[in-house]
């Protein structure tokens, strides 16, 4: 395996009182370094499972998860992650909220009270290339969805991890704030050089933002197509008027359209 992250055939069954539930069977995918992948799919069919044993989060039954050349036997520590709800701790301030992955993670845990000017400038940095400069001091109850949002993103960045993973990151907000922080992200991204996979719904921000969608069948999931995004970046929001990107879009609703059927 030689990718930034490899899956390789992985199968996972969630068991209760009911019987399981088999979310994924045979999965594979493959994530170069410094990849944009996007994760799409009909609701249901194991998305957010994939971001779970990626992480480490949830182990699978069978399979291999390996991330830079090391197998996943636990939470990977060089992984950030932001979800739909931005879960900040309402009692600390946006900064607070930021600094809060170096105040558990290795090895800055150690280091975070002797450096903790430095953590703050770094974090007031990040804020600012979010545009929430000067939100520092505020609570995350005195801010907009959007801006919670990016403040979630901050704290996914700030330990400068090697692999971001988003689970839906924008599907509560507003059409407009939505485009706004796929800009945001796309900024990041190509500053930072970090390795992305997003998992999505929003057929237009897998193909904006990605350079690999794959795309899940019904559950128990497992990869039926990837597509290769071939537009030219930096890319802004027009291209989301031209031809070419609404011929993924539709090719891709097609597809997950055809899983969906039993």
């Amino acid at each position: 395996m030689t990718g930034s992250v490899d899956i390789g055939n992985v199968t996972l069954t969630y068991r209760g009182a009911g019987g399981g539930v088999l979310a994924l069977k045979g999965t594979s995918l493959s994530v170069r370094r410094g990849e944009f992948a996007a994760v799409v799919g009909p609701s249901g069919c194991g998305k957010s499972s994939l971001m779970k044993i990626v992480t480490g989060l949830v182990p699978p039954d069978s399979g291999d998860i390996v991330i830079f050349g090391d197998r996943v036997r636990g939470p990977v520590k060089i992984a950030g992650m932001a979800f739909q709800n931005p879960n900040l701790l309402p009692w600390r301030k946006v900064i607070d909220n930021v600094l809060l992955p170096l105040e558990i993670v290795e090895p800055h845990r150690r280091k975070f009270r002797r450096e903790r000017k430095h953590y703050r400038d770094e974090a007031e940095a990040l804020l600012k290339t979010v545009g929430l400069d000067g939100f520092s001091q505020r609570f995350p109850w005195e801010l907009s969805g959007g801006m919670q949002q990016r403040v979630s993103l901050c704290r996914a960045l700030i330990h400068q991890p090697a692999l971001l993973m988003l689970d839906e990151p924008f599907a509560a907000l507003d059409a407009f704030t939505r485009e706004e922080l796929w800009c945001v992200l796309r900024d990041l991204w190509q500053r930072l050089g970090f390795t992305v996979i997003l998992v999505t719904h929003d057929l237009r921000e897998a193909a904006f933002l990605a350079d690999n969608i794959h795309v899940m069948s019904a559950r128990p999931g497992h990869i039926v197509m990837t597509k290769t995004v071939d537009l030219p970046r930096p890319r802004d929001l027009d291209i989301c008027f031209e031809p070419q990107f609404t011929a993924i879009v539709h090719e891709l609703r097609a597809k997950i359209a055809e899983v969906r059927k039993p």
